[in-house]
């Protein structure tokens, strides 16, 4: 990312990525704190990032083995949870930054910040969360997800308190976080998970998480104090050399992935699972031409808003699925 002068004083928000700010001494005022506390502990859990953890479904729908009532049962009860485990996160987060938030012209906004909610009943809220999310997988799945969960908020706190002043492994952490939500749908079931598809799954969330650290200096070029801190050791240049080599990484391993399974004799009208690899690509490269401009910030406000992309989505969608239906 373009270089600017160092920051002392950052901070952030977890998984979701958002910029992180200098606290200065002309820091505005809190808004007025409107609304309940159970609303402030509601939006604190971020809703809007919920959608991330429609993920959890990819290894049973890729499988084909999504359409039982038993698989949707345990893919539901395993979305609720991981979206549990997430909002620990984002509470414990939020508390542990509330005052250095107060001093930032947005994030004084949250509902811990602003006061409606306060900073022990986010620390209770995100540890009973932290701790009931995996013991009722334990409870109500397998081992196995409790474990993954477990893990998963580990490392995501450790991110919060530490991991997300380090180079490299900033990325590292937000990208293991996706590939956490892939497999937990197919370890909850029971599905063997393939190589291609953990592969595909981890570079192509590099591929947005690094596209987006790429925007976020871009953006944020020449203005001191107005970005994350890692954004000053970071350049440009190399956070475009890691979108990059992810895209390609991503779009090899999709090919190989869809070569592995789609590779012999199949029974349906067309190959429909090789002839994804070409809608895969598109959406690679539709993608990158945000990634370019500066303006692949949020990947799900960038997916949402953009209609030929949406399309490619849905015609991918429809291939895969003719594929895995045999027709």
């Amino acid at each position: 990312m373009t270089e600017t002068a160092p920051l002392t004083d950052g901070v952030h928000t977890g998984e979701a990525g958002v910029p992180e700010r200098r606290r200065n001494s002309a820091a505005p005022a809190a808004p007025p704190v409107k609304g309940t506390v159970l609303g402030g502990l509601l939006r604190t859990t971020r809703p809007k990032q919920w959608v991330k953890n429609s993920l959890v479904a990819a290894a049973p729908a890729a499988a084909g083995q999504i359409f039982s009532r038993h698989a949707l049962t345990q893919v539901a009860l395993v979305f609720v949870l991981f979206t549990a485990c997430a909002a620990a996160v984002y509470l414990i987060n939020d508390a542990r930054d509330a005052e250095a938030d107060r001093a930032h012209p947005t994030k004084c906004r949250r509902p811990v910040a602003a006061g409606q909610v306060p900073v022990p009943l986010a620390y209770a809220a995100g540890a009973a969360l932290a701790v009931l999310a995996p013991a009722a997988a334990l409870w109500l799945t397998s081992p196995s997800v409790a474990a993954l969960l477990t893990a998963y908020v580990v490392l995501q706190l450790a991110y919060c308190v530490s991991l997300k002043h380090v180079l490299v492994a900033d990325l590292a952490v937000v990208t293991i976080g996706f590939v956490m939500r892939a497999m937990i749908g197919g370890v909850a079931l029971g599905i063997p998970l393939s190589r291609w598809f953990l592969i595909t799954t981890g570079f192509g969330a590099l591929f947005m998480v690094s596209a987006k650290r790429y925007s976020e200096a871009l953006q944020t070029a020449g203005q001191s104090g107005a970005t994350r801190a890692l954004l000053t050791e970071y350049t440009t240049g190399y956070l475009r050399f890691v979108w990059q080599l992810a895209a390609g990484a991503a779009v090899l391993a999709y090919c190989m992935w869809a070569l592995e399974e789609g590779g012999g004799p199949h029974p349906g009208v067309l190959p429909w699972r090789q002839l994804s690899m070409v809608a895969f690509i598109l959406a690679i490269l539709r993608y990158a031409v945000f990634a370019d401009r500066g303006t692949a910030g949020e990947p799900e406000d960038v997916v949402l808003h953009d209609r030929a992309l949406a399309l490619i989505g849905l015609a991918w969608l429809a291939m895969y699925g003719l594929a895995v239906a045999n027709w």
